[in-house]
């Protein structure tokens, strides 16, 4: 997983939108988490407060870094021995 940015959302080619954000924080998995933060908090900077996508992305970057911390241990319950 990069933290390049796709240069349409970079560029000001059109307004960043909350469902942007959501697309891009969607199913991201806790070994991901902490880069897709990183890309949505670059996206979201230069927004006003209170605008709708920097609303999402900062609840979508305390969403990540939870899951970022809890990962959990695969190896529970399945009948795997360390």
């Amino acid at each position: 997983m990069s933290e390049a940015e796709n240069p349409q959302l970079l560029g000001h080619a059109r307004e960043l939108t909350a469902e942007d954000i959501r697309a891009l924080a969607g199913a991201v998995v806790p070994h991901f988490a902490l880069q897709v933060r990183n890309r949505i908090r670059r996206l979201i900077e230069p927004l006003p407060a209170g605008h709708p996508a920097r609303v999402e992305g900062e609840r979508q970057i305390a969403r990540l870094e939870a899951l970022s911390q809890h990962s959990g241990e695969p190896r529970q319950g399945l009948g795997i021995r360390h």
